[in-house]
């Protein structure tokens, strides 16, 4: 009998009995965590970014507590935000020079901080809107550094390019249950004891994060610093490579203006929830968490994916499938109908954010991963605080229901100019693919399969 030599464990799948067959797709479903240091970060990521969730629906519903105001809750998501996308080229040297592990390190230490300031200040009873927004700026610094850096350390973490599309989506699965349970978790907080105990709760919680990057084994020669070279000549080339690159522009391009005017409908939830649906903190969770069942749904679905060919087309899909939810649930006044648009407006993002992470880091070259990702960092972070600031300025003038259905649109419009040029794309990534070893492996398995099959046909 032949084997599939492309996927063998799903061939051994087949010859196993049928009361194995749930354990190996698990063991497919999980392969990421088979190493160590990927195991270490999963495990401790976990539990920080349920913190992180918390923080963000706390500080949504407090600054509209403290201000009642849809403007102030998209200028404070832009203070948030917008360093990412000024300090984005640059971070993106930073971690092409420098340890990755090590920047991870202190981000999160920094970030602890941050979270225990706002405690403070919280449980003083003197909190105030430029406080938070002080504390905002802070946090969109240390994320500009963070980000990249944990992007571009992921391919360190499993140490094998054909296990880093599954670690990719492990990790997305691990944020949305974050995402999942975060909000559920900090509505009931904020509603029984106040936002100070979700802050709290977030600063202890990075303590997980930071003691599972201490335990990993990180190859000696991590640092990357070159003192021959010269900072301007790093960005223009990593500015160079990403501009040139047909399928990275594209991906790229489409990922920053879905995030431009799709992502800030998560700024606007507080006020569906109170003027639309006429709820609370309550209300704002569980549209904060049909989101977040959306987009685990979606990571399960790449987790479980074999091949990187396809995600090319399903970018452009999930970029339509998105605007089409935000539209949806813009026109929607049931409760359950827009919980049930959510939950589709998370699994497509999620696989538009997915997709374009495991094709980016995969055909970049090692040597600027650090910089692509950083762009990737820009497009998808960098660019949602100017649709903050946008989407809150449109909700103050014309609601927020209005201003969604035209981010629905827009992102659907943006989804057919992208597969207008998605032939180009295909034939520029075809060579990549070849190089890599990832076309010739299909092309031989379809070749068996067609020669068994013509050999097992009647004559």
């Amino acid at each position: 009998m032949e084997t599939n030599t492309l996927f063998p464990l799903s061939s051994n799948v087949v010859n196993m009995s049928s009361a194995s067959q749930p354990a190996l797709r698990w063991r497919f479903l999980l392969r990421a965590l088979n190493r160590r240091n990927y195991r270490l970060f999963f495990s401790g990521q976990s539990l920080s970014l349920i913190g992180t969730w918390m923080t963000r629906i706390a500080t949504s519903w407090l600054i509209y507590r403290l201000t009642g105001s849809a403007w102030m809750l998209g200028v404070i998501g832009f203070l948030g935000q917008v360093p990412t996308f000024l300090m984005g080229p640059f971070a993106g040297v930073w971690v092409d020079r420098w340890s990755r592990h090590r920047t991870l390190v202190w981000t999160q230490v920094l970030s602890m901080a941050q979270s225990f300031a706002l405690a403070a200040l919280a449980f003083s009873g003197h909190i105030a809107v430029w406080h938070v927004a002080v504390l905002s700026v802070m946090q969109g610094i240390i994320n500009a550094f963070d980000t990249p850096a944990r992007q571009a350390f992921l391919i360190e973490m499993v140490e094998d390019r054909d296990i880093l599309s599954n670690a990719i989506a492990l990790n997305s699965t691990m944020v949305n249950i974050a995402r999942l349970l975060g909000p559920s978790i900090g509505g009931l907080i904020i509603a029984g004891f106040g936002e100070a105990w979700c802050f709290t709760i977030d600063g202890i919680s990075y303590c997980a994060v930071i003691a599972s990057l201490l335990l990993m084994k990180v190859a000696a020669s991590s640092p990357r610093h070159r003192e021959e070279e010269n900072l301007w000549r790093e960005l223009k080339e990593g500015f160079g490579y990403v501009s040139t690159s047909v399928p990275i522009r594209a991906i790229l391009l489409l990922l920053a203006i879905v995030s431009l005017v799709g992502m800030p409908y998560s700024v606007l939830l507080p006020i569906f929830a109170r003027q639309v649906f006429h709820g609370g903190a309550h209300t704002l969770g569980l549209l904060m968490g049909a989101t977040g069942v959306g987009a685990l749904i979606a990571a399960l679905t790449m987790a479980a994916r074999r091949s990187i060919l396809g995600l090319g087309k399903r970018i452009g899909l999930a970029a339509t499938l998105f605007g089409g939810g935000i539209l949806a649930f813009a026109l929607s006044r049931n409760l359950a109908l827009s919980v049930a648009m959510l939950l589709v407006t998370g699994f497509a993002m999620m696989q538009n954010m997915a997709s374009s992470n495991t094709i980016l880091q995969t055909i970049s070259e090692p040597s600027m991963r650090g910089r692509v990702m950083s762009y990737y960092t820009m497009a998808f972070m960098g660019m949602t605080p100017f649709g903050s600031l946008f989407g809150g300025a449109i909700a103050a003038r014309f609601g927020a229901p209005r201003a969604l259905a035209i981010s629905g649109v827009i992102c659907m419009a943006a989804a057919g100019i992208y597969f207008f040029y998605l032939p180009s794309i295909r034939r520029a990534l075809r060579p990549i693919y070849q190089e890599l070893g990832i076309l010739p492996q299909i092309t031989q398995a379809i070749d068996a399969a067609a020669t068994l099959a013509s050999d097992s046909t009647p004559q």
